[in-house]
């Protein structure tokens, strides 16, 4: 993706929260779509190899809700974090972490991480499927600014990390402001 790009319209299954159900698993399915997300509001959305591996739990999920207030002072109304895994592992991920500023999509069947040209195997690491590392910044729907990890291929050996970290994010929003 480049900035400019509009981001593919897809529908993501979410199980979200209702308290009328009851019991104790309170939650429905609910379709989500890009513009329930990202129609209307500057975000950062965030994609990751998958829920509870090491370096997305460790840096990049809590460098992000770490970091939620000072994202807010650049003018970020929300942050998302997306990868290839099912709603049920998203949630539980979110609520394992203590996160409460950062909001998940599931990204289940991977279509819009193949939209946007991220989709990769990661057959070696027995992971089927997934999203290389990226982060962007997306103001109504378009895609304002992209930090694409190196080396995009098919089961790459390593992880790389840092062009789309909270910090290089900040470091771009930062220098954005100081420009204006």
């Amino acid at each position: 993706m480049q900035p400019g790009s509009k981001l593919p319209n897809v529908t993501f299954r979410t199980r979200v929260r209702d308290e009328s159900i009851g019991g104790d698993n309170p939650f429905k399915w609910e379709d989500k779509t890009t513009a329930d997300y990202f129609a209307g509001k500057r975000v950062i959305l965030f994609s990751l190899p998958g829920a509870f591996t090491p370096t997305c739990s460790t840096y990049q999920l809590p460098g992000f809700e770490n970091n939620f207030e000072k994202f807010k002072d650049l003018g970020i109304e929300n942050i998302y974090c997306m990868s290839v895994n099912d709603s049920f592992v998203m949630n539980q991920w979110k609520k394992a972490q203590g996160i409460e500023n950062v909001d998940v999509i599931p990204d289940g069947s991977g279509e819009f991480t193949r939209r946007v040209g991220m989709l990769v195997h990661k057959d070696n690491l027995g992971f089927g499927l997934r999203s290389w590392r990226y982060a962007a910044v997306i103001n109504d729907g378009v895609v304002e600014a992209w930090f694409e990890e190196p080396g995009i291929c098919d089961n790459h050996g390593e992880d790389p990390y840092g062009e789309s970290s909270p910090e290089n994010l900040l470091k771009y929003l930062e220098e954005k402001k100081a420009a204006a």
